[in-house]
């Protein structure tokens, strides 16, 4: 934007500009400006809504970094990549089995347990179902006894450590209502005939143990092999209710080979697949 514009006066091909024109055009823009600017130095002094909005969030931020130095970045790692001084955990099934559990890097936005659809991110209420109830068969402890200010600022933490929330817009969470007739045994029936059709067995085994002939071409987003769960083993790592479990099948477990059925499985045909899977599991009375 050009502040000051002369007037010349043009003779014989040559522009000669008026030094009093000039200086008194000066004045008066300097003194326009400087009737602009005054005010907003003043104003300056007081700070904005926008500004102490920005300030309460730092002090979340600080806070959540408090306690996920504490109670996260030993697995985390202090960067949030998964990279922290524990490395990789293993559990011993049973049937033989040796599972190896990574810490989740925190840094691509890519979470398993979300009430949100495939290829979306999680909303703040599953973050904070993940942290005030743990993942105890991956070794992730519960934080329930964490104050819910503290809870709340580590959730913020974490999502500081993607700028996927930066980029991409909030997906609708899922909603769920399960049909009364989930467990019962023609359910259970129709669910074990859409096991069958939809090939759960070649990862899952075809009794559900995590056994199928496929179990050992699977591997996660980060390219390190996993293993289908073992159904007979324990509880899910999202929790086992039938709520639980729907969730999964709906919107599968983004980094990993379990995928969304959202578009390929009717609802119905979601929960009597609930109802056999509860069956494996040895869940119905």
């Amino acid at each position: 934007m050009t502040l000051f514009a002369f007037r010349g006066v043009k003779s014989h091909g040559w522009t000669f500009y008026d030094p009093i024109n000039i200086m008194s055009k000066f004045f008066r823009k300097l003194v326009f400006i400087t009737a602009l600017i005054i005010p907003m130095v003043f104003l300056s002094g007081a700070p904005s809504s926008a500004q102490n909005d920005e300030e309460d969030y730092e002090a979340v931020l600080e806070l959540g970094q408090k306690v996920y130095e504490v109670r996260c970045a030993l697995c985390h790692g202090v960067r949030g990549d998964g990279k922290g001084l524990v490395g990789v955990t293993r559990r011993a099934e049973k049937i033989g089995r040796v599972i190896e559990t990574h810490a989740r890097d925190l840094t691509v936005g890519m979470f398993k347990f979300r009430t949100t659809p495939s290829g979306c991110l999680p909303d703040d209420e599953d973050l904070m179902n993940t942290i005030s109830k743990g993942i105890p068969i991956s070794f992730m402890p519960s934080n329930e006894k964490l104050p819910l200010a503290e809870r709340e600022a580590l959730v913020e933490y974490v999502k500081f450590f993607s700028g996927m929330w930066e980029e991409e817009d909030p997906c609708d969470p899922i909603e769920v209502k399960k049909p009364d007739w989930v467990g019962s045994r023609v359910s259970v029936e129709k669910g074990e005939e859409v096991y069958r059709v939809m090939k759960c067995g070649e990862c899952h085994g075809y009794e559900g143990k995590g056994d199928g002939p496929k179990s050992n071409e699977i591997f996660d987003g980060w390219g390190k092999r996993i293993v289908p769960f073992n159904f007979t083993s324990g509880e899910l790592k999202r929790g086992s209710s039938a709520e639980n479990i729907y969730f999964t099948f709906t919107t599968g477990l983004d980094g990993t080979g379990m995928p969304s059925y959202e578009d390929s499985l009717e609802e119905e045909d979601r929960w009597h697949l609930v109802s056999y899977t509860l069956k494996l599991m040895n869940k119905l009375n």
